[in-house]
């Protein structure tokens, strides 16, 4: 497993993980190993569908093709507002995807844990995201069920 993350106080990290995408995409299909791309990016204030616009446009501009609905090990994860909504959300907090939570904790790693667990429980097939769960977090559960994790 390898993780990239956006490199700290480096300017706009949203950018950085657009900009990484078409990069990412092309080495994950180039290698001759199974390999699968989850790639994260909070959609701030805007939708899910938009920023899904802007990995597709990265792509297109750079003459990459587009990724299939199904049939490819890509997931792309786009919390709504911030991942932080998530997080509260898998701790079973009634959250909304309008409000910036990011501050409303100092907790988070405890909390990550919790989520962590039940993300993967969620994620199992068939398994029903209960009436809580966020737009934004039950299209991530699906894209994550695509990448048979």
């Amino acid at each position: 497993m390898r993780v990239v993350m956006s490199p700290s106080g480096v300017g706009s990290a949203e950018k950085w993980v657009r900009e990484q995408f078409v990069i990412e995409v092309e080495a994950c299909r180039n290698r001759q190993a199974q390999t699968k791309l989850i790639v994260l990016i909070d959609a701030d204030a805007q939708t899910v569908q938009q920023r899904l616009r802007q990995f597709d446009g990265k792509l297109r501009d750079a003459g990459v093709l587009a990724i299939p609905a199904d049939t490819e090990q890509i997931g792309r994860l786009i919390p709504k507002r911030n991942i932080e909504t998530w997080i509260l959300c898998l701790n079973d907090v009634q959250v909304d995807e309008d409000t910036d939570y990011k501050n409303a904790r100092d907790r988070w790693t405890e909390l990550t844990f919790t989520a962590a667990g039940k993300l993967y429980a969620w994620t199992r097939a068939n398994a029903p995201a209960p009436p809580s769960c966020t737009e934004s977090l039950h299209a991530g559960i699906l894209e994550l069920r695509k990448i048979n994790l």
